[in-house]
């Protein structure tokens, strides 16, 4: 980790300018969620980039198609990115081998969407349940992370990175998010889909506040293409 660290951060300091804040929501004695939105193939390095700085070597549970872009996927690997190959008997290992982080008092950065976001304004949509599942099986906080400004680096879906003049990169980590009502409950899907959208909402706000806009009035859900405003 901090071999690549050496050859990354130079890079992304090259390249952005860092308008962080919140480190101190961080954990320091226990294994955390982290989580953030996803707008570009960036956002992991910006992500890692604020967790690493703030002492926390991160370790990636993202889907396993992010390993086949030629230079950032072998990048990620060394980044200690755990690949989550959904619909397949090797799920499961991904899962384990981020418990075994987290009992370990290591940091596992999740973003949520588990893809870019299809939302056309890159508002954070509709978030797949697997972080809240870790979090209330394993008993382990879960922080928000919000961050924007990468998407000017490195479009949604884009293949050309315009590094000058060097972007703004605002990243904002908040007090780890309130799950209590979700823990003492069954973890059957109302009980994850609940705890989802908190975990969403609480990104979309932090967002919001960045931005300087209001969001949507429901997130956008890929499954329909469509939020409330588009109903």
């Amino acid at each position: 980790m901090r071999a690549t660290a050496a050859l990354v951060k130079p890079l992304m300091l090259a390249v952005t300018k860092r308008d962080w804040a919140g480190s101190e929501h961080l954990p320091q004695d226990q294994g955390f969620i982290a989580v953030s939105n996803h707008a570009t193939y960036v956002d992991p390095f910006t992500f890692a980039h604020f967790l690493y700085d703030n002492g926390h070597a991160p370790h990636f549970l993202a889907k396993a198609s992010l390993f086949d872009l030629p230079v950032a996927g072998k990048m990620l690997t060394k980044l200690d990115q755990v690949p989550v190959h959904r619909g397949s008997a090797q799920a499961q290992d991904a899962v384990d081998a981020a418990v075994k982080l987290l009992q370990r008092g290591d940091s596992i950065a999740i973003f949520p969407e588990g893809t870019l976001t299809k939302d056309p304004d890159l508002w954070p949509m509709k978030g797949r349940t697997g972080a809240a599942r870790m979090a209330l099986e394993h008993h382990v906080p879960v922080v928000p992370v919000a961050q924007w400004g990468a998407h000017e680096l490195l479009a949604p879906h884009g293949k050309k990175l315009h590094p000058w003049p060097r972007k703004k990169i605002v990243v904002r980590a908040g007090p780890p998010i309130n799950l209590d009502e979700f823990r003492n409950r069954p973890i059957d899907i109302e009980t994850l889909r609940g705890a989802t959208d908190r975990i969403m909402d609480t990104l979309i706000s932090m967002v919001a506040d960045i931005r300087g806009e209001e969001p949507p009035a429901t997130p956008f859900d890929p499954r329909t293409r469509t939020s409330k405003e588009d109903s």
